[in-house]
């Protein structure tokens, strides 16, 4: 009986990395592939990008009703960057993982952090894997920038220096996933799940 209770323990999989990485892209990857993953959508106060929908990219939401949240305690991370703010909601999160589910949230290094921290409080119960996506390159990374075009040159350049302060954090992380092809990221990515899941059976 015990033991079937550990096999319904539940992982919180932290995928982040520098601004600019592809985090994004190589999550919708990984949840196309393997729809038995769960994905927690962010809320932010930062205006939609072209093509971007709410509830499925993140939850985008006014600064009062944000500032609700955190005061009630239902985010579980919260950040402010480059001047907006982001959190996790807290509820999709426990719900998934009470029922065993392996959860996906992507977040920044701020958020990943943040997580770190509820963890070693012992505020979530579950396991929780970090993972940092890199870029092949800072020259790479610098390009996917350019490309996005949803910022001006000067928040572009802050960002780029941002992103490559983040880089410094990566030795924090359990892995680390160079992000050369999309496809071979989000493959990598499934690979350490499964490691972490048959880890979970064993505690």
């Amino acid at each position: 009986m015990t033991k079937k209770a550990r096999h319904k323990r539940g992982l919180l999989v932290v995928i982040s990395g520098p601004s600019g990485v592809g985090k994004s892209t190589v999550v919708r990857r990984l949840l196309k592939k393997n729809p038995d993953l769960s994905l927690s959508v962010s809320m932010t106060t930062r205006q939609p990008r072209p093509g971007e929908m709410s509830g499925e990219h993140y939850h985008f939401v006014e600064r009062d009703e944000f500032d609700r949240l955190v005061k009630n305690g239902d985010l579980l991370e919260w950040a402010k960057v480059h001047g907006s703010y982001y959190g996790t909601p807290r509820s999709y999160v426990e719900k998934e993982l009470a029922r065993g589910g392996v959860v996906i949230l992507e977040v920044d290094v701020q958020g990943a952090a943040s997580i770190k921290r509820s963890v070693e409080g012992a505020a979530l119960k579950a396991a929780v894997v970090f993972v940092f996506l890199i870029p092949p390159s800072v020259d790479i990374l610098a390009f996917r920038l350019k490309k996005r075009k949803t910022e001006d040159q000067e928040v572009m350049n802050y960002r780029l220096r941002a992103a490559i302060a983040e880089l410094q954090v990566m030795e924090k992380y359990d892995y680390i996933v160079v992000n050369d092809k999309v496809e071979s990221a989000a493959d990598k990515i499934r690979a350490i799940i499964n490691v972490e899941k048959e880890r979970t059976l064993l505690n």
